[in-house]
C-alpha cells in the first residue's frame, strides 16, 4: 500500500484528506478486490452535511490505505446538487434526490449511489424536563412547523405525553436556512403524515418556511437549539448525539412511537423496493413496517454513469468498492448510521462499481 496519510480537519464544513500522521488504518486487510490504485490521486466533492462525520472518517481511512486525497465541502445538498450540475467537483452527495429536472440538466447523465442509511432526529431544549424524551406524531409536527401549536403546554403535545409536566412556555420553531437534504428527509415524512402540510408547504431541500429561525448546516441548527431554551428542531442523529441533545419518539404509520436507532432504520429500510434497473431515488420516510423510525432516508453520492475522464472514473469507482466493504460500513454503526442492507449493497456493485 502507498505511504498512509492523515487528515487534516479544521471543521466538519472542510474536510481534507491526507495531511499527514502515521496512525494505523481502520479495516485496512488488504486491497479488498478493488484493483490497483494510484497514490497522489485526489478528487473533490461537495454535498451533503448529513454523512459528513462519516464521510470524513471514511476520507481519512481511505487516504491512509490508498493514498487517494478526497476533499470534500459539507454545503448542504442543495449545494452539492448545484456544484455537480455546474461540473466544478468530481462528484456531489445529497440525501435529498436529484429531480427529473435537475438530471436533465447534465442530460441524465447522473447515477444516485446510496451511501448508508440516517436518521433525522427532533430535538429541543427545555431545561424543565432535561433529557427526557418527548413523543410527537407526525400531524402534531406539521403543525408545530406550521405556526399553529406554538406553546410547550399545548393540549396536543400533552395527550402524548401524560407523564411529563410540560412548560407554560412559547415555542420557538428553528429550521435549516440552506438547501439541505435534512430537509428534504423531514419535508418527505412531513408531506407523508400530514396533507395539509403537503398541500401548503410540500417536500424539498428548501421550502417556505412558514415560521421559524433559520440555522445553516446540521451544525447550524445544533447550536441554535443547544443555546436557546424552548426551541425545537431538527437535525441528523449524530449531531444529537454528539451534543447531548434529546432526540424524540415519533408515531410511525403502524402507530408505535419509535425511537431513532440503527434497527428503526434499518427497519425502514427492509421494505425499500429497488430492482437492477433502478437508479436507486426511493423514500422510505414513513415505512409501514411496525419497528420503523419514520423519518429515516438514504444518502447518496452523484456520480456521472459515463465519464469521459476516465482516472477519475476509476478513482471513484474504487472508492465505491471500498465504500461497500464491511469495514467501511462498521465505520458507519460505529457514528449512529445504518449500513447499507445486503441486498441494496449487491445492486450498487451491479450498477455502479465496473
Amino acid at each position: 500500500m502507498p505511504a498512509a496519510r492523515a487528515l487534516c480537519l479544521t471543521s466538519l464544513t472542510s474536510v481534507v484528506l491526507g495531511c499527514g500522521g502515521d496512525r494505523p488504518s481502520p479495516g485496512s486487510d488488504g486491497d479488498r478486490g478493488s484493483g490497483s490504485r494510484t497514490s497522489g490521486a485526489t478528487l473533490t466533492g461537495a454535498g451533503a452535511t448529513f454523512p459528513a462525520p462519516l464521510y470524513t472518517k471514511w476520507f481519512d481511512a481511505y487516504a491512509r490505505e490508498t493514498g487517494v486525497r478526497i476533499n470534500y465541502q459539507s454545503i448542504g445538498s442543495g449545494g452539492g446538487i448545484r456544484q455537480f450540475v455546474e461540473g466544478t467537483v468530481d462528484f456531489g452527495a445529497t440525501d435529498g434526490p436529484m429531480t427529473d429536472e435537475q438530471i436533465a440538466a447534465v442530460n441524465g447523465n447522473v447515477l444516485h449511489v446510496p451511501t448508508v442509511l440516517g436518521a433525522v432526529s427532533v430535538t429541543y431544549n427545555l431545561p424543565s424536563i432535561g433529557t427526557t424524551e418527548l413523543n410527537f406524531d407526525g400531524t402534531l409536527l406539521a403543525d408545530i412547523f406550521l405556526g399553529r401549536v406554538t406553546r410547550w403546554d399545548d393540549r396536543r403535545i400533552g395527550a402524548l405525553n401524560p407523564n411529563v409536566t410540560l412548560p407554560a412556555e412559547d415555542m420557538v420553531v428553528v429550521h435549516r436556512s440552506d438547501g439541505s437534504g435534512t430537509t428534504f428527509i423531514f419535508t418527505d415524512y412531513l408531506s407523508k403524515a400530514s396533507p395539509e402540510w403537503g398541500r401548503k408547504v410540500g417536500k424539498g431541500t428548501s421550502v417556505n418556511w412558514p415560521i421559524g429561525l433559520g440555522g445553516k448546516g446540521n451544525e447550524g441548527v445544533t447550536q441554535q437549539v443547544k443555546q436557546s431554551p424552548g426551541t425545537i428542531g431538527y437535525v441528523e442523529l449524530i449531531y444529537a448525539l454528539s451534543n447531548k441533545l434529546p432526540s424524540a419518539k415519533i408515531r410511525n404509520a403502524a402507530g408505535a412511537l419509535v425511537q431513532p436507532t440503527l434497527k428503526s432504520v434499518a427497519g425502514a429500510a427492509a421494505g425499500a423496493q429497488l430492482r437492477p434497473n433502478t437508479d436507486f431515488r426511493v423514500s422510505i420516510a414513513n415505512a409501514s413496517g411496525a419497528e420503523s423510525y419514520p423519518i429515516s432516508s438514504f444518502t447518496w453520492l452523484l456520480i456521472r454513469k459515463e465519464d469521459p475522464d476516465t482516472a477519475r472514473s476509476k478513482t471513484i469507482g474504487d472508492f465505491v468498492k471500498w465504500m461497500l466493504e464491511p469495514p467501511a460500513q462498521r465505520m458507519a454503526a460505529d457514528l449512529h448510521y445504518a449500513p447499507l442492507p445486503v441486498p441494496v449493497i449487491e445492486l450498487v456493485r451491479k450498477k455502479a462499481v465496473q
